[in-house]
């Protein structure tokens, strides 16, 4: 495959998909995404990336995506639809395979699930299979990528791990969960699809079985969860529960809709593990471990959170509080509330940037004050540090319990909680423009460990609705007077 040859990918909005993006377009392609609703795509792709209208169930709507095009990435199922998913995957993989030999295109490049065949199958991985046959079946050459769980934050296999392991210290457990598997981490994913553009395969289809150096079970990898979150749990294992009951389980403590639980579950009753060695001759890429996989995905998920303006989160006609937990980062539970405050960005920020110390809280200090000997008991930094400077913070600074942790002048402060909690907590600030004045908007995070984290949480929640929104108010008060002040 030549370099810069245009490239198309499908399932761009993807947990895969969305990770491949832009590691394409830095190693030089051109990239084209298919999607249904392109307006929804566009402004998060990176640049340069052309969005075009199409949909793999209607086969007239793809000649035009396919025009140019020398290789294309298939990552779409049916698996979470309400109607015959395994249906469904063939029509789609029909279309779409005869669009691409029409058009020229030199490769498919196919993302599926190991598996071995036989008659009692399930019917995801059946299905997963005979996409790759249909893909298969029009002549255009296919490399099919065959993985086990994939492990990363957002996976739907680590994101079901985590919230089993986080919100439920005694598990009661199918016989699925102590079946074998093979993971992948999915940065070593994303390096597969990409060693598959270029891969030298003679023209012909082939199929490449990916996984991780451990074969493990559901069980173990939420053991090792556990001991990397610090967190301790006991699996009681009950051989009665059917994939249906277990589905329904998962529905209430899970994020996973019970539908689609209940596919991915059916498929958890058989071995997923590589049996082909082809894979481990591509010697560019050398997977890592279990152990390795899940603290990347803790870890990336800290840089991702790090690197997220909250405000982007909320829609333009900005509700006042939203609050949820969950996937977003993870399980992070987030509070956030904005007003508007008639003074500009800077007279605000400078009221953000003077919290704490003698300044106070702007509302409710002999509550703070009360916080902070509650810490001092329990082995705590309390709030008696105080601060450095009582106009201006920087970077690692002190601030009574917190710490800053990241200070854009102007326009956001974030604060990482130092007392002691079950579970890490930030408080972060940003100021923006807004008819003639300025939004400020205030949001508590916190990421719980465990249940006593969960505990935590919702039993403060009522209190912060009082205190923090009592603080937001006394921070505009504190930006309108020092702006009335320079009027005068």
């Amino acid at each position: 495959m030549p370099a810069g040859s245009l490239i198309l990918v499908t399932g761009a909005t993807g947990y895969v998909g969305g990770r491949l993006l832009p590691l394409l377009v830095d190693a030089g392609w051109r990239v084209r995404c298919l999607a249904r609703h392109p307006e929804r795509l566009a402004p998060r792709v990176p640049a340069g990336v052309e969005v075009v209208p199409g949909d793999v169930l209607d086969a007239a709507s793809l000649p035009p995506a396919m025009q140019g095009v020398e290789a294309a990435f298939y990552m779409v199922h049916a698996m979470g639809s309400t109607g015959d998913f395994a249906a469904q995957d063939r029509i789609a993989a029909d279309h779409f395979a005869a669009a691409a030999r029409a058009a020229g295109v030199r490769r498919i490049v196919y993302l599926g699930g190991l598996g071995e065949d036989g008659p009692d199958l399930s019917a995801h991985l059946r299905s997963r299979h005979e996409v790759g046959e249909r893909l298969r079946a029009h002549g255009v050459p296919v490399v099919e990528l065959r993985a086990s769980i994939i492990i990363g934050s957002g996976s739907l296999s680590f994101e079901m791990i985590r919230a089993l392991v986080e919100r439920l210290p005694v598990m009661v457990t199918p016989r699925w969960v102590h079946v074998k598997a093979q993971p992948i981490a999915i940065e070593d994913v994303l390096a597969y699809l990409r060693e598959a553009l270029t891969l030298e395969t003679g023209d012909r289809s082939i199929i490449i079985e990916i996984g991780g150096p451990d074969q493990v079970s559901y069980g173990e990898l939420m053991h090792e969860y556990a001991r990397q979150r610090g967190l301790r749990r006991w699996m009681i294992p009950v051989p009665l529960l059917t994939p249906r009951l277990s589905s329904l389980w998962l529905g209430l403590v899970t994020p996973l809709y019970a539908r689609v639980g209940r596919k991915l579950i059916d498929s958890l009753r058989h071995p997923t593990v590589v049996r082909d060695d082809t894979a481990s001759r591509i010697p560019a890429i050398r997977p890592v471990g279990v152990r390795e996989a899940i603290s990347r995905a803790l870890k990336n998920e800290d840089a991702a959170f790090a690197r997220t303006r909250w405000s982007d989160a909320f829609s333009a006609a900005g509700a006042h509080r939203q609050h949820w937990g969950g996937t977003r980062f993870g399980n992070r539970l987030v509070d956030s509330r904005s007003m508007t405050v008639a003074a500009e960005p800077r007279a605000v920020f400078a009221a953000v940037e003077r919290i704490g110390g003698a300044t106070g809280w702007y509302y409710a200090n002999w509550l703070w004050t009360v916080r902070g000997w509650l810490d001092l008991l329990l082995g705590g930094v309390g709030m008696r540090r105080g601060r450095r400077d009582p106009q201006h913070l920087e970077v690692g600074d002190t601030l009574d319990c917190w710490r800053v942790e990241h200070v854009e002048q102007n326009g956001r402060l974030r604060l990482a909680a130092e007392m002691r909690l079950p579970g890490r907590a930030w408080l972060e600030f940003e100021v923006r423009p807004r008819d003639g004045g300025s939004e400020l908007r205030q949001t508590a995070t916190f990421a719980p460990r465990g249940l006593a984290g969960l505990a935590y949480w919702y039993g403060v929640w009522p209190l912060h609705q009082v205190v923090f929104a009592g603080m937001l108010r006394g921070m505009a008060r504190a930006a309108e007077s020092e702006r009335g002040r320079e009027v005068q």
